[in-house]
């Protein structure tokens, strides 16, 4: 599963129509909300809307819709949850993420599914440190750690995320 480091000529950057780009974050949101209710275990491994971010990040290849995407998404996951924790901290953590999944996207070919699996199971331990750190740190809400969960939760993810990325790519429009 090589990694290969492209030139900007090579990088093709993609759109999505408007109810592509409206459509699934908000799937993505009802799913992640709506599941763990019947499932519990389900929102203890997976992470829909972060799955989202990174393939919408990714794909388009723009650091500053990369942010704002996950910006959107973040806001949006921490209103559904709003009884849970404080509004703001997936916001913060899915921001990061979106800006740090579409820088690399211009520097890496991210399209095959070895890369996007370790680029899936390097920004779930990105988003869970940093939303462990904003939890514990600004809001002052204690939060636990566990390099082992961290781990197989990011493998979940990333198995899945290979899966759910295939199956957005039928979306992609080239710019």
């Amino acid at each position: 599963m090589p990694i290969t480091y492209t030139s900007g000529e090579q990088i093709e950057v993609y759109r999505f129509s408007l109810p592509v780009t409206v459509g699934v974050p908000l799937l993505a949101l009802i799913v992640q909300a709506y599941v763990p209710k019947h499932f519990p275990g389900f929102a203890v491994y997976v992470d829909l809307p972060l799955l989202v971010t990174i393939f919408f990040a990714m794909a388009r290849r723009s650091p500053i819709a990369g942010l704002f995407t996950g910006a959107f998404i973040g806001l949006a996951q921490d209103m559904l949850m709003a009884g849970t924790h404080p509004i703001g901290i997936y916001g913060i953590a899915k921001t990061v993420v979106g800006y740090g999944a579409s820088s690399l996207g211009v520097k890496l070919d991210v399209e095959n599914a070895g890369a996007r699996l370790l680029v899936t199971l390097g920004f779930y331990l990105i988003h869970s440190a940093v939303y462990v750190t904003v939890a514990r740190g600004l809001v002052n809400v204690s939060q636990t750690w566990s390099w082992w969960h961290g781990i197989l939760a990011g493998l979940v993810n990333g198995i899945l995320g290979v899966v759910l990325y295939f199956m957005l790519d039928r979306f992609k429009q080239r710019t």
